[in-house]
């Protein structure tokens, strides 16, 4: 795992102070005198992993199916506009000689959606993390997300959602296998 950069906190009080002045907000309201602290720690949360150990166990059983952990809910802030995009990704894979604890896939997701992000590149990396890690026949991870960017400014496509997919091995190779992959996440076959 890559290390966590290190948070100035004053640093960004202070320029979120600076920032709120600069949008002509006044910082005299008891309602927003503390709003430069509250902004900063809630970036700080959001842009700070938690460390993790991938705990992986010998396949004793051989288990030749697909593991597959829905709905891992995703919360992340979009590089471009640094506005939130929240949903849900679904990691699946095909396991070899080792199996992985279950909560490691939603902790994977995490580690990676703590930074600023773009869903492309976030939905490849927990996909190529694990292939790395388990080296497993297969790997398959989607995810489905709102962006903020889209919905509160610009085009304001409210309700629009965004999916994108990394499909590695045989799930990328066998047209039934990925079939099986995408209706136990509950995303409709396209023909």
């Amino acid at each position: 795992m890559e290390k966590s950069p290190s948070i100035d906190m004053q640093a960004g009080i202070n320029a979120a102070r600076d920032f709120l002045l600069a949008m002509g907000l006044s910082l005299d309201s008891p309602n927003l005198q503390d709003t430069p602290r509250r902004m900063t720690e809630a970036y700080r949360e959001l842009l700070s992993p938690r460390r993790f150990q991938l705990t992986t166990f010998p396949n004793d059983e051989g288990y030749e199916e697909l593991v597959v952990a829905r709905s891992i809910p995703v919360r992340t802030v979009c590089e471009h506009h640094m506005l939130p995009f929240v949903g849900t990704a679904h990691v699946a894979y095909l396991p070899r000689e080792r199996i992985v604890g279950l909560s490691k896939l939603a902790r994977l997701v995490e580690f990676y959606a703590h930074r600023p992000q773009v869903q492309e590149r976030l939905t490849r990396q927990v996909a190529d993390w694990l292939d790395d890690k388990l080296h497993p026949k297969a790997v398959g991870v989607v995810i489905e997300a709102t962006h903020s960017c889209m919905t509160l400014r610009g085009v304001t496509a409210v309700g629009s959602t965004t999916v994108t997919s990394t499909l590695l091995g045989t799930l990328r190779e066998d047209p039934g296998l990925r079939t099986e992959f995408l209706s136990l996440i509950g995303l409709p076959q396209h023909r």
